[in-house]
């Protein structure tokens, strides 16, 4: 009776430790993972004039840091940047050679997308929070944007939130500041 209880006992001990390890081995992927871009999303926000903290989780809840993602629309890579995005960005850099496939690089990617956010962003530079407004247009688009800021969201980003017909662009509006707030760590200097 005795060996079967040692038995049992180094078995569950061998099971927590396989689990331990488990876990452990994939704290440390999603980690890799998480942070793996860390340094070119801070080159290529700063040059946007954006917050490394931001894009990062623009990346996290647009493609959860997969590079080639593509989205239920034609959406493409880490910001899950449309073609006629992209174009406007190659355009702006006079660049002929761009083909929408380029957006599964991440430079590139990140390059156009940052573009694109920080273009909507200077539309609501007179708001009290320009970037609730920039990631609600960047989710839903110029129009939804125009239409929740009626009824005193024109200014006021609280009012502005509560006024969005579109549940999931409110969620997805918060979580990216929420988010956002939490890596800042990441890029401090």
């Amino acid at each position: 009776m005795q060996k079967a209880g040692v038995r049992w006992v180094l078995s569950i001990l061998f099971l927590f430790l396989a689990v331990a390890t488990a876990a452990w081995i994939f704290r440390e992927w999603r980690h890799s993972k998480e942070h793996r871009f860390d340094p070119l999303i801070r080159e290529v926000a700063r040059q946007h004039g954006l917050p490394p903290s931001l894009v990062k989780a623009v990346i996290w809840r647009e493609s959860g840091f997969n590079a080639t993602a593509l989205g239920g629309v034609g959406e493409l890579g880490l910001m899950q940047v449309t073609e006629g995005a992209a174009q406007e960005w190659a355009d702006a850099r006079r660049d002929r050679q761009f083909q929408a496939v380029h957006l599964t690089h991440p430079g590139t990617n990140l390059h156009a997308g940052c573009h694109y956010l920080a273009k909507v962003t200077r539309r609501y530079l007179r708001t009290d929070r320009p970037y609730a407004y920039a990631l609600a247009d960047y989710n839903a688009g110029r129009g939804n944007v125009l239409r929740w800021m009626h009824h005193g969201g024109e200014t006021n980003a609280a009012l502005f939130l509560q006024g969005m017909t579109f549940p999931g662009t409110r969620d997805y509006v918060q979580s990216i500041l929420q988010r956002s707030q939490q890596y800042e760590r990441d890029f401090r200097p």
